[in-house]
């Protein structure tokens, strides 16, 4: 974590005191919505609530909950984390093509890639290889089929985005989950504005209730559709990207 990201939590710490005991906190505001810069679109809304039929009733995530070695098992808590979720989202957009920014441990990966259609792929980016990643949840034989391939150039970098630039144009379904540090989400997000898609993906935007990712989910201006209640306790959002707000 960035200095200036400590000492703003410190402060923050200091001057509001956490007024709830749990696991883990973080900060964050409310905000009006009457005049927010965009609002959700008939097909953000269609979506959201075909993806969380299927997280009900259809949506298993025990294989990858098997992988981990102690609970609490994140994959199976749901609203509250957003694994399943993001499997409804997949089942109910059926991408050909899923561009993930933000490999981590492999757990949204892994969620994800069970539920990709059988002629769809994956594609995953982060600065660190999976081999590398303490803990990680993904395996050789993971990539053995070819649906999978992971990445680490750093697509925030204009040249590296600029390399992968027809691959994101191609795809269906974005997952964005890096730093959360208030710069990087925003460079991305910049530097989508610059492609040219078939159609308008959707992107998925976790974290957006984090102090540092306010700013930059309010300010997008295509139709977006908050969806924290059904997803992760930090924020997840939808975005139509490049559809008309």
């Amino acid at each position: 974590m960035k200095l200036t990201a400590r000492v703003s939590r410190a402060l923050l710490r200091r001057l509001l005191p956490q007024p709830v005991c749990a696991r883990h906190a973080e900060y964050s505001m409310i905000f009006s919505g009457d005049d927010e810069s965009s609002r959700p679109s008939p097909r953000l809304m269609t979506i959201a609530l075909q993806a969380i039929q299927f997280a009900m009733q259809e949506t298993s995530t025990r294989q990858v909950s098997a992988r981990m070695p102690n609970p609490p098992y994140y994959p199976d808590v749901w609203p509250g984390e957003n694994y399943k979720l993001l499997a409804g989202l997949v089942r109910t957009v059926k991408p050909s093509l899923i561009t993930e920014i933000g490999t981590g441990g492999g757990t949204s990966t892994l969620t994800m890639r069970q539920v990709t259609p059988p002629e769809g792929r994956i594609v995953t980016f982060d600065v660190l290889g999976w081999r590398d990643w303490p803990g990680s949840l993904l395996r050789e034989d993971d990539f053995a089929d070819g649906r999978l391939e992971q990445s680490t150039d750093d697509v925030s970098d204009p040249a590296m985005f600029a390399k992968h630039r027809a691959l994101f144009a191609q795809s269906q379904l974005i997952f964005l989950d890096a730093a959360k540090d208030g710069v990087m989400e925003q460079r991305i997000l910049d530097h989508l504005q610059g492609v040219t898609f078939p159609t308008p993906p959707l992107l998925v935007f976790d974290d957006i209730r984090v102090w540092n990712m306010l700013r930059t989910w309010r300010n997008i201006r295509f139709p977006k559709l908050d969806l924290t209640s059904f997803g992760h306790w930090t924020g997840t959002g939808l975005v139509d990207w490049g559809a008309p707000a």
